[in-house]
C-alpha cells in the first residue's frame, strides 16, 4: 500500500513539473495545439514637423502657462529697435517674458495681466498689436 501512495505522489509531482515547465515558456506538451493569432497591424506614426521661427518662440511662451500672450510689431513692418523695446517694457511692466522672432520683426509677450486692463490703448499707438490670448 506505501508503495502504491509514493507512486501516485511521484506522478504528481512529475505533472506538476512538466506544467511549471510549460507555463514558464519550456516545451508545451504535445497533444496541446496552438493557432497564432497575427499582430494587428500597427499604422506608421507620423511625426509632426519640427517647429521652427515663430512657431516655436510662440510655444515657448505658451509653455510658461501665461493667460495672455500679445504679439507686437511695427507698423511699418523694419524690425525693432532699442527705442521700441524701451518702450514695450516701459509701457507694459506686467510682461513677465518677451520673446523676440520673425528676425526681430516681432515681439511676443506672456503675462497673466490683462494689458487691455493696462497701457495697451497706447501700444496700439505705436505697433500692430495681436491678441493670441487662448489661440
Amino acid at each position: 500500500m506505501r508503495s502504491f501512495w509514493l507512486s501516485k505522489i511521484g506522478f504528481l509531482l512529475l505533472l506538476l513539473l512538466c506544467f511549471s515547465l510549460w507555463a514558464c515558456g519550456g516545451t508545451p506538451p504535445a497533444s496541446t495545439t496552438y493557432t497564432s493569432t497575427p499582430e494587428p497591424s500597427v499604422a506608421p506614426t507620423t511625426q509632426p514637423s519640427p517647429l521652427t521661427g515663430f512657431e516655436k518662440d510662440l510655444q515657448y511662451i505658451r509653455n510658461g502657462g501665461y493667460t495672455y500672450i500679445w504679439i507686437f510689431s511695427r507698423k511699418d513692418g523694419k524690425p525693432l529697435d532699442k527705442d521700441d523695446a524701451a518702450f514695450l517694457r516701459t509701457n507694459a511692466p506686467q510682461v513677465v517674458d518677451w520673446v523676440t522672432t520673425d528676425t526681430g520683426k516681432k515681439v511676443i509677450a506672456g503675462t497673466n495681466f490683462n494689458l487691455e486692463e493696462g497701457n495697451l490703448e497706447l501700444l496700439k499707438k505705436r505697433f500692430v498689436t495681436e491678441n493670441y490670448s487662448g489661440r
